[in-house]
């Protein structure tokens, strides 16, 4: 049981970074010189925040989906709803720093951000700890969602 819980965590783990990955690729090759030079808000983080962050928030999402794996009234719905929800926040990158398109981006953040209320809703229901850790993510979420939205405004 023990090796089945470690294969599952580094599973998740695994699919749960990729977004991680992917998104990083693209926003270095892509990123500048474009984002240095549009009119940013005056609560825009500086860069070195962003990996840090995103690094933590993708540890918890990945305990979570594997508490949640774990649990005993698991759905499998919830599963690929959390799965098409990395290809969300993948996309997001994609779209942003890769194609450079602010409103289509804030349209792609909107949908990931109703996805993470889903699975909260769902996680709560089976596992109260998996729902707490995706909390923070949500937050992070709605406060790039505002930054986004003021990109646009300004750009």
């Amino acid at each position: 049981m023990l090796k089945n819980k470690f294969l599952s965590f580094i599973l998740f783990g695994l699919i749960t970074y990729s977004a991680s990955v992917i998104g990083g690729l693209v926003t270095v090759g892509f990123k500048e010189p474009w984002y240095s030079l549009i009119n940013k808000p005056t609560f825009n983080p500086p860069s070195w925040v962003f990996a840090p962050v995103w690094t933590t928030l993708y540890l918890m999402m990945t305990v979570a989906i594997w508490l949640f794996w774990h649990s005993r009234n698991k759905d499998m719905n919830t599963i690929y709803i959390y799965f098409i929800h990395i290809v969300f926040n993948t996309t997001w990158s994609i779209i942003f720093f890769g194609l450079h398109q602010i409103l289509l981006a804030l349209f792609v953040l909107i949908v990931l951000i109703l996805m993470i209320i889903i699975l909260i809703l769902r996680f709560k229901r089976v596992n109260i700890v998996s729902y707490y850790l995706m909390i923070p993510y949500l937050l992070w979420c709605c406060y790039a969602l505002v930054l986004n939205f003021n990109l646009f405004l300004l750009n």
